[in-house]
């Protein structure tokens, strides 16, 4: 296994970790997301602890047992539970460690909202916040400016968001624009809309038409796509009537250009050979 290898073994058992605990036990999976990302702020902001719990040379089990004695009283037994497994696991850098603690805090909150039907939503939110921050430069450089303080940007972030968007949205959103963590606000976004896909096994298709799509257009592109990928598709949908051949769509790094009848047209017929 390479070094790079296993930081990622190391998060993708963490990921199955937390998939466990939160089906089939009766965790506050909001509460862990709080209790996971006051963590990830401790480890982040705190450089000499997280290179004590991802030392190699120290036995795993002398880790975890700092971190429950460390987080004992701080937080609940499930996310010190968490990060004890986590710490007896190898990792290349230490910041790795707090990059998966970050993706558990995320995705602990979208199951939260996954339980209560709401998932959709936040997608839809997350994707659509990202519009408007793409076409409003103003927004973007409040929201990016180092000068201002987390409590400033948390309060504007607060009169553009409370009330009109899902409480959870807005809550990965002001984390994301609190702790950036050395990411732009673009990739923070996107990294989050990813991981709401993935809590239902699906991909993100970024749709871009000249104008609306009807529902029957949505439903057939959707399974085409979906047959093309072999996974569920979620469609972000936007209009920008400048936009080349009718449509556009991204999923991934992969564009597709052309009409809507000319891509069904040969999705139908790339499923057939």
């Amino acid at each position: 296994m390479t070094a790079h290898g296993a930081s990622r073994e190391a998060t993708a058992a963490a990921r199955e970790r937390l998939d466990a605990l939160t089906d089939s036990t009766p965790v506050d999976a909001a509460q862990l997301a709080d209790e996971l990302a006051a963590v990830t702020a401790l480890l982040d902001r705190e450089v000499s602890l997280r290179r004590v719990l991802t030392d190699p040379a120290q036995p795993g089990q002398a880790k975890a047992e700092l971190a429950q004695r460390l987080l004992g009283g701080q937080v609940g037994g499930p996310a010190a539970d968490l990060v004890a497994g986590m710490v007896r696991s190898r990792w290349t850098q230490s910041r790795h460690l707090v990059d998966a603690l970050e993706e558990l805090a995320n995705a602990a909150d979208l199951t939260a909202v996954q339980q209560a039907n709401a998932l959709d939503d936040v997608e839809d939110e997350l994707f659509r916040f990202g519009r408007i921050v793409s076409s409003n430069t103003g927004l973007r450089a409040a929201l990016t400016d180092r000068t201002a303080s987390k409590a400033a940007k948390s309060e504007l972030l607060r009169s553009l968001l409370g009330g009109r968007a899902n409480a959870t949205t807005e809550r990965l959103v002001t984390r994301l624009v609190t702790a950036p963590r050395g990411r732009s606000l673009e990739a923070g976004l996107e990294s989050l809309s990813k991981l709401a896909a993935d809590r239902r096994d699906r991909m993100v298709a970024v749709v871009t038409s000249a104008v609306p799509l009807s529902d029957g257009q949505k439903q057939r592109l959707g399974a085409a796509l979906a047959k093309l990928y072999g996974r569920r598709m979620h469609l972000n949908l936007a209009v920008d009537p400048e936009v080349v051949g009718g449509i556009r769509v991204q999923v991934g790094d992969e564009v597709i250009n052309g009409s809507i009848a000319d891509r069904l047209e040969d999705a139908a017929r790339r499923m057939a050979s």
